[in-house]
């Protein structure tokens, strides 16, 4: 059964469908806010829209970065054209609800580059939980500093915020710690019945992983600090300076990213994460303002994607002879590369 499902998956007809269908949830989003994003287009000066996107591109790569740097790790040092393809274009699948989508298409994708299919499912699941840990780092280290200190009516009630999160933190560094990391990967491979991982996970490569996290993490950071700076402070948190409104800008979006990871049922955490980053951001923008930042910074993160995934599939043959390539259905998994 499971063969036949990953042979289904190899199909030609199958990949372009999954591409086509990616591509249009994502673009549908776009349209469907369509006039929610030309209202909030208008608060917004074309210079900082223009710096917010570059920001959010960065984003996305330096997450790429980070994927890459855990494959390499692994065994699979995939050259930066190859691991764009896999990693961008794998990425669509995070606009079809749930998350296994994503991993399937990075692992088919992948599997083109003789990566075989445990190590690219092991590789996005650790590079998860190091931006997951690294965001949780942010949210109790960052966000709590700049609650206190950007307005002093709101640093009691804003630590009580994220004061719940303090728990996470702990249990997810000792998650990355190799000893623990390595065994529970291989327990996780032996329940789905695939052979252990040829290389293990190190502490270094983790380290390599999460300095690139952390460079994504100040990426769009400071794409929400651009887009709050175009807003402008308003009311009684109209004196917040510039480090504190980075401080809130950082923290603030990796809390919104770690719920809408944790709502796992709605397409790249959408809705969860606005609800999330508004009322953070409103502490400095008002309630109107924070509405125009968390919709323009979740436009110009899904036109990144766009971007960066049809780059990646510009930087192939073509789309078409990218699908001809894949082997049939009765294929064998690719060797590792040496």
């Amino acid at each position: 059964m499971l063969n036949r499902l990953l042979g289904l998956l190899r199909s030609r007809a199958v990949r372009a469908g999954f591409l086509v269908v990616a591509l249009g949830l994502a673009v549908a989003y776009v349209v469907r806010e369509r006039e929610a994003i030309a209202a909030a287009g208008s608060r917004l000066d074309g210079p900082a829209v223009g710096l917010a996107l570059l920001l959010s591109l960065a984003n996305v790569a330096l997450s790429g970065a980070s994927w890459r740097a855990v494959l390499a790790d692994l065994g699979s040092p995939l050259p930066w054209r190859a691991a764009a393809r896999v990693f961008f274009v794998g990425q669509l699948g995070r606009y079809v609800p749930g998350t296994v989508l994503q991993f399937v298409a990075q692992a088919e994708l992948a599997r083109d580059h003789g990566v075989p299919r445990r190590r690219t499912g092991s590789a996005l699941a650790v590079a998860l939980l190091v931006s997951m840990t690294t965001a949780s780092l942010l949210v109790t280290g960052v966000l709590p500093l700049a609650l206190a200190g950007g307005a002093s009516s709101l640093g009691g009630p804003g630590l009580d915020r994220v004061g719940a999160l303090r728990w996470l933190t702990p249990l997810l560094l000792v998650l990355l710690v190799p000893a623990v990391l390595n065994p529970l990967l291989r327990l996780l491979l032996r329940v789905a019945r695939q052979p252990p991982l040829e290389h293990p996970v190190t502490g270094r490569g983790l380290l390599t992983a999460a300095g690139w996290a952390m460079a994504s993490w100040a990426a769009v950071g400071a794409q929400v600090l651009v887009l709050v700076s175009s807003v402008g402070p308003t009311g009684a948190a109209a004196g917040w300076d510039v480090a504190h409104l980075a401080a809130l800008a950082v923290g603030g979006y990796a809390l919104a990213w770690i719920v809408g990871f944790l709502v796992v049922l709605a397409p790249a955490g959408a809705g969860a994460r606005e609800l999330v980053l508004a009322a953070v951001v409103a502490l400095a923008v008002g309630g109107g303002g924070a509405a125009v930042v968390v919709l323009g910074s979740r436009v110009l993160l899904t036109l990144a994607d766009l971007l960066l995934a049809l780059a990646a599939l510009a930087g192939s043959r073509t789309l078409v002879a990218r699908i001809r390539a894949t082997p049939g259905d009765g294929a064998q998994e690719a060797p590792p590369p040496s």
